[in-house]
């Protein structure tokens, strides 16, 4: 049995959705259709989900939204259409929408997970409903029937063990399963998102829980590049990674996976193999647990801007039991988690994601360090990026650090902050975000680009 999810831009418009049915139709072994919803179908158009947040939005304003509804409604009318469907899908969706935005709005951020999640649910009974009628037997099934169950508040949602169990009965199934991504059901029927692209989540946990023998992850890309090719000119492709390498480049800005989706996978052993929907009999990149050793020692290039640093400083620091946790502690109390913690004897940075900081919750930091901790100095800085080499060949290459390094210091760009784990599968360099594009083609310059030999 195969777990395929499609993206965004694959089910963007009743053209690609007659390929999705194509695909599917191709491999009987094709028998969970996990997808998004509707995504851009040209440069300037706009996602489904950015509709359903601007919808939220103006309800919880108490404005008038007939505008915004309207404007949700007409992209699954002009993909109904398209496909040939009655009325009455259209209808099923915009009563479905209705009731939603009649739903509880004393919980803000539930209101717009309920908003949010009809955009996956919704398309998920119109591909079924169109599998239907071009001869693939197929059924919805809600997360919530199903049993994808997620934690509670405040903890962002994640998959519960026994999720895995009641999902398992999916493989029994006699029609093709059209799941909706991105969302699932605490055990009180709080229905909670995955952080944005998580539908990529939901493909991975149902291919675990029914223990597939692939999960293809369709998208708009033949394969993945070593680097981005928005920024290096017909980039190296990727034929086969690890699960650590994609993790580690998804965590730095890679779009093509969201960085938690692997993780259900990669505990069954699940090989996940991305595809495009475009030309789905390009092989694509497999990833898997392992793989043969490669003659370049760097699998891949990323870099992810929007981090701050708090840099903390104090004499004698390491000779002071508990500071560290100490700081974290006050970070946690902030509901802030952080990225990296490169220090000295004397100082401590702590590397986080912008979007978690407000003024006010910076202020109050800076002032509890130096209050509660005694901090000679206390600041934070902004507009940096994190920029990733990866790959399982690193540990075994003497010197790597060092050729990076250097190709950094030809773009006369300035290191802020270097990390390497102990695994060796990557290296971090800190950087100013305004420094971030150069570096990239310097290190792609570096370790990807044919030596001309004499």
């Amino acid at each position: 049995m195969k777990v395929c999810k499609f993206g965004g831009t694959s089910v963007a418009s009743a053209q690609q959705i007659k390929k999705v049915a194509a695909i599917v139709r191709a491999d009987p072994s094709r028998r969970i259709v996990v997808v998004s919803a509707p995504g851009k179908r040209f440069e300037d158009d706009v996602k489904v989900t950015d509709l359903l947040i601007s919808l939220s939005h103006a309800a919880l304003r108490g404005e008038n939204v007939e505008e915004q509804f309207n404007k949700v409604i007409d992209r699954y009318d002009n993909i109904a259409n398209g496909l040939g469907l009655g009325c009455e899908i259209q209808d099923i969706i915009k009563m479905d929408l209705h009731n939603r935005l009649a739903s509880d709005k004393e919980n803000p951020r539930l209101f717009l997970d309920q908003l949010q999640a009809s955009g996956e649910d919704n398309l998920a009974k119109l591909v079924a409903a169109y599998f239907n009628t071009v001869g693939l037997q197929a059924e919805y099934v809600s997360p919530k029937e199903a049993g994808l169950l997620v934690n509670d508040l405040p903890q962002r949602a994640q998959a519960l063990p026994e999720a895995y169990t009641r999902l398992s009965a999916l493989k029994d199934k006699e029609t093709i399963t059209v799941f909706p991504g991105f969302f699932g059901y605490t055990e009180e029927g709080v229905l909670r998102t995955f952080e944005r692209g998580g539908s990529d989540i939901t493909g991975s946990i149902l291919a675990a829980a029914v223990k597939a023998k692939l999960y293809e992850n369709f998208t708009d890309v033949d394969c993945v590049f070593v680097a981005n090719p928005r920024i290096i000119d017909n980039p190296v492709e990727i034929d086969k990674m690890t699960y650590r390498e994609m993790r580690e480049l998804s965590y730095a800005g890679f779009s093509v996976l969201h960085d938690e989706a692997l993780m259900p996978a990669f505990k069954e052993s699940v090989p996940v193999c991305i595809k495009n929907t475009n030309n789905p009999l390009a092989p694509g990149t497999m990833i898997v647990a392992e793989r043969e050793s490669s003659f370049r020692p760097v699998t891949g290039i990323s870099a992810d801007s929007g981090f701050s640093t708090l840099f903390v400083s104090k004499y004698l620091m390491n000779r002071e039991i508990g500071f560290g946790r100490k700081l974290l502690q006050i970070l946690e109390d902030e509901e802030i988690s952080y990225e990296h913690t490169p220090s000295g004897i004397d100082n401590l940075s702590v590397i986080l994601r912008s979007y978690q900081l407000t003024p006010d919750k910076e202020a109050r930091i800076v002032d509890r360090v130096k209050t509660e901790l005694q901090a000679d100095e206390v600041n934070f800085r902004s507009n940096f990026s994190m920029v990733v080499i990866v790959g399982e060949g690193m540990r075994n290459s003497t010197g790597l650090a060092a050729r990076a390094t250097t190709a950094i210091s030809r773009t006369g760009a300035n290191i802020e902050m270097i990390n390497q784990g102990s695994s060796e599968v990557s290296l971090v360099f800190g950087v100013l975000k305004q420094d971030e594009t150069k570096i990239l083609k310097e290190l792609y310059k570096e370790f990807f680009s044919p030596v001309l030999v004499v």
